[in-house]
């Protein structure tokens, strides 16, 4: 995610980290490389020039000239700038409506507007306790009834029944009865894109929106596309009056011009990204925690709550007794492999971590997932009694282990060594307060 951006960024403060006192014309020359790696992350031109004005007017301050010896100075404004850009904090999805809560999703072809749809369902019902509805009223494109049906079906979401030889008008009427009559609380309209804007479209879209009077419009944007794609949000706000955004593969976006201007020049919260292609991989958008993730500084909270998620209390709590008295097994251990697994790849989950972000990048390599697999291997070799108590792991046992496993006994013998000091780390920070002292630990306060 923005791979690019954070790495011009990284350059630029690591040179400002070795002149000392930072004076205006370093602040000058910073900027300078701040516009040009905006332009080539796609922002929007209008947005860069209001960018390194707004920084230029606070680094520049002579209040702040007064005190200002060290780089994280001028970070700190970058990063009050990034955060700003992107809306400055999370903008919650306003729910408290006479139900059913009506959502209209538009969106060009391409974007991802379907799955989204039944992301934004499984949101809905997973995390706001409702109980929404699928309709779909794309009839032009081949099989995105049936591909919403699928959807719905995967998330337990009902979709309303239709055919392609009905009219979307006819459909979204539908939808609002049925919703009635099953206690629907929420309905999510899947609307019909376009390869682009055309009047078409739009007059069909202006006719939903009188029909179903939503209580939002949401635009869902692919954030590959750049800054087009806040051109494109400009276009459907003019005409509908959006509510706030989704971005898609936001995951997969190495240079952020989506994210960092489409704010600014529509006037529309995002609400939620998309970060994967698992149905799971639907969030609410941090424009706080995205601005230190860009600056290579890691997203703590996020990767704490998607823990959270992947955990009852109950295992929260037994896993945290068993760190504090250093009880923490190998069978422990292969079981938080498994709920890594489904909190997403290992790349974007070491990225959230500060300081990790180059081994991020290697993390999800061919030879990195070739090492899980022997440590799976390895720990699959052990008995259950040597999973609970590595102490028993003498010679002949890593022997036995390294020959079941198909690795040699070196190999094993490093991964022994390796859990030790993981033990040692996880019982360190739990005794400084659990994800509180993970974040101090790693200088973020708290």
């Amino acid at each position: 995610m923005f791979e690019n951006l954070t790495q011009r960024f990284e350059a630029l403060f690591k040179n400002l980290s070795g002149q000392g006192r930072i004076t205006e014309r370093n602040i000058e020359d910073a900027l300078r490389e701040i516009r040009l790696a905006l332009l080539d992350a796609d922002v929007n031109l209008k947005v860069v020039r209001e960018f390194i004005e707004h920084v230029r007017r606070e680094a520049l301050g002579q209040k702040v000239l007064q005190s200002l010896t060290r780089e994280q100075h001028f970070i700190k404004f970058v990063y009050e700038e990034l955060r700003r850009a992107m809306g400055g904090q999370a903008q919650p999805l306003e729910l408290k409506f006479k139900p059913p809560v009506k959502i209209m999703l538009v969106g060009l072809q391409g974007c991802g507007k379907t799955t989204s749809a039944a992301k934004l369902a499984r949101w809905l019902k997973a995390e706001a306790g409702r109980h929404p509805m699928l309709a779909p009223l794309d009839v032009y494109r081949p099989a995105a009834i049936e591909q919403l049906r699928v959807l719905g079906a995967q998330i337990g979401v009902a979709v309303l029944e239709a055919s392609e030889q009905e009219a979307p008008l006819e459909i979204a009427s539908r939808a609002l009865v049925q919703a009635q009559v099953r206690g629907n609380d929420a309905v999510i309209f899947d609307t019909a894109g376009r390869l682009q804007i055309d009047e078409e479209l739009m007059d069909e879209l202006v006719r939903l929106k009188a029909l179903v009077q939503p209580h939002h419009i949401i635009l869902v944007a692919d954030a590959m596309t750049g800054q087009e794609a806040a051109n494109v949000a400009r276009g459907f706000h003019e005409r509908l009056t959006l509510s706030g955004l989704i971005l898609t593969k936001l995951d997969s976006d190495a240079r952020g011009g989506a994210a960092l201007s489409i704010r600014l020049i529509t006037g529309a919260p995002i609400l939620f990204a998309a970060t994967g292609e698992k149905l799971e991989a639907f969030e609410i958008f941090h424009p706080d925690r995205l601005a230190t993730r860009i600056l290579g500084m890691g997203d703590i909270l996020t990767l704490v709550e998607r823990t959270q998620r992947n955990y009852d209390e109950a295992q929260a709590k037994q896993l945290e007794r068993k760190l504090r008295k250093n009880e923490f097994t190998l069978e422990d251990f292969a079981a938080q492999m498994k709920t890594i697994e489904k909190m997403g790849s290992l790349g974007e989950l070491l990225g959230m971590i500060p300081g990790f972000k180059k081994i991020a990048a290697q993390a999800d390599s061919s030879a990195a997932q070739r090492d899980l697999v022997r440590i799976r291997a390895m720990i699959d070799s052990m008995t259950p009694q040597e999973r609970r108590n590595h102490a028993l792991l003498n010679a002949s046992r890593r022997s036995r282990i390294a020959a079941g496993s198909g690795v040699s006994v070196q190999e094993v013998n490093r991964f022994i060594k390796q859990f030790e000091q993981t033990r040692k780390v996880m019982k360190k920070i739990t005794k400084m307060g659990g994800g509180k002292g993970l974040a101090r630990s790693l200088g973020l306060g708290g």
